[in-house]
């Protein structure tokens, strides 16, 4: 009934690799938090704190990153994963540096130019790291490992934020952004000191747009014709359907909430939900690990991440939505996580890199979309604030409700059998 699995202390002090690679993330998600408070506040600075100018922070991160994912995907298939996510860090660095050398932080464009820049070094990493971790953990590690990098970039979150957003209030915005791209450049040197990790390849790939493309296509075709991947591969785009409105409401709530000032405010409730996306899975494998849960466990936790944000808008803005919050990205933790596991497991290595990079296409867009509809209500007076994350939350608890319902009897086999 249940999956073979590691101690997460277990799994640090015997596998080297996994556990370079978790501290490098850690210190360079530590500092992305520096830089997202950062970005959001000159959003606001720019355009008199407009809701859809903060939201197209998020929106324009987004609408790059989804165009990328199935090009670095089909990428992560062709070349050394390693090295991928060196030259990641590498461009996040160059274009982070260069922007606070020539004082490109003026106004709105050139925050959301800066946003998108950066995005697409964390577009060449992310993908390429999925596709890694199955190369150095075995199959009984990749629950653990999964549920413990999602702990870790939660924990990342929250103390990048928490600490961020103080950083920001006592020392300034170009300090914050001097910090991340410092981050960058350790978490480099500890990539450098991983082994190779595949794509194990033995024929040369032209580099021709139509052959790039076509290693495109076949991925889709591939995860098409696999039932228990093409279901997955889903999951994580029907939660963004209204947690990318929510991940950018939350900086409203923050402004109004009271906790300090706007800076501290928002770090805090990031913090907040930061903490819950990693506390969720690492309480949480046991239920993971079981066979019997997994055909509704991913429709489940979508039902408890809307109703919390629904709590969220019904309650007065106080230290209780904190805990809303952490509950409900708790819930949305084990969402990514298991899904992130079910396609590690499911998927051939060769395949790796494009299964991932459609997941990810899924949901950057879905956030995106999600992200700039609640702007522009918001904008345009259509709901106010509470009524918009009611509304989020509805998003998916009826995701979650559709996920089980439509669920055949053979499917649920599958996804048991399967694991």
């Amino acid at each position: 009934m249940v999956m073979a699995e590691v101690s997460y202390i277990g799994l640090l002090r015997s596998n080297g690799p996994y556990r370079r690679l978790f501290t490098a993330n850690e210190i360079s998600y530590i500092g992305d938090w520096f830089s997202m408070i950062a970005l959001f506040l000159l959003a606001g600075e720019a355009s008199d704190n407009s809701p859809l100018a903060i939201a197209g922070v998020l929106a324009t991160r987004s609408f790059t990153f989804a165009p990328l994912e199935p090009l670095t995907g089909m990428l992560a298939d062709r070349y050394p994963r390693k090295w991928l996510m060196v030259l990641g860090n590498v461009w996040s660095f160059i274009i982070l540096v260069s922007a606070l050398a020539l004082g490109m932080l003026d106004s709105l464009e050139s925050v959301y130019l800066l946003g998108m820049a950066m995005v697409v070094g964390r577009a060449i990493s992310s993908n390429a790291e999925s596709a890694y971790v199955p190369n150095i953990c075995t199959k009984e590690e990749l629950l653990s490992a999964n549920a413990l990098s999602s702990g870790g970039w939660s924990a990342a979150m929250g103390i990048g934020a928490g600490i961020g957003g103080l950083t920001i209030s006592k020392y300034g915005i170009e300090t914050a952004l001097w910090i991340d791209s410092l981050t960058f450049l350790i978490a480099i040197l500890l990539i450098l000191s991983l082994p190779h990790g595949g794509p194990e390849k033995s024929i040369q790939r032209t580099f021709s747009p139509r052959a790039m493309l076509s290693e495109i296509v076949s991925g889709w075709s591939y995860i098409l014709s696999v039932p228990s991947i093409r279901r997955v591969v889903l999951a994580k785009a029907m939660w963004a359907s209204g947690g990318g409105a929510q991940v950018f409401l939350l900086i409203l709530i923050g402004k109004e909430a009271g906790f300090g000032d706007v800076a501290a405010g928002i770090g805090i409730l990031y913090m907040a939900r930061g903490f819950g996306s990693g506390f969720g899975p690492i309480v949480s494998r046991r239920f993971m690990a079981n066979r019997i849960l997994i055909p509704y466990l991913l429709g489940g936790v979508l039902v408890i991440s809307g109703a919390f944000y629904i709590a969220v808008a019904a309650s007065e803005w106080t230290v209780i939505i904190l805990v809303y919050v952490f509950i409900s990205h708790a819930a949305s933790g084990v969402n990514w996580v298991l899904s992130t596991t079910m396609l590690q497991q499911r998927s051939e290595d060769e395949w790796l890199g494009r299964v991932f990079g459609t997941d990810s296409l899924g949901i950057t867009l879905t956030m995106g979309i999600s992200t700039v509809a609640a702007g522009l209500i918001l904008e345009n007076g259509i709901l106010s604030l509470r009524e918009t994350i009611i509304a989020t939350g509805a998003l998916q608890i009826l995701a979650g409700i559709f996920w089980i319902l439509f669920a055949t009897p053979s499917e649920k086999r599958m996804l048991n059998e399967s694991v």
